[in-house]
C-alpha cells in the first residue's frame, strides 16, 4: 500500500469512528429526554412539605462563659502565631 492509500484509509476510519460516536451520543440524549418525559408524566407529584414557623429567639443572646472566651482567644492567638 502506498502512503496516500494509508492516509485515505485513516481518514475514512476516523470519520467512521467520529460518526459512530456522534450517533451514539445523539441516541443517548434522545433516550434521556424520553425517560425524563415518561417519569414526569407517570411519577406521582411529591407532596410539598408544610413550612413550619421558625422558633422566635430571645432579643439578646446570653453571653458565653468566661473560660470559653479565654479558650477561643487562646486558640486564635496560637493560630496567628503559627501563621507568622
Amino acid at each position: 500500500m502506498t502512503s496516500s492509500q494509508l492516509l485515505l484509509e485513516g481518514v475514512e476510519l476516523m470519520l467512521f469512528g467520529m460518526g459512530f460516536v456522534f450517533f451514539f451520543l445523539a441516541l443517548l440524549v434522545f433516550a434521556i429526554r424520553l425517560m425524563s418525559r415518561l417519569i414526569g408524566r407517570f411519577a406521582a407529584a411529591a407532596p410539598v412539605p408544610a413550612v413550619a414557623p421558625l422558633p422566635v429567639r430571645a432579643a439578646s443572646a446570653p453571653e458565653p462563659e468566661a473560660d470559653l472566651l479565654a479558650a477561643i482567644q487562646s486558640a486564635i492567638h496560637q493560630h496567628r502565631a503559627r501563621r507568622g
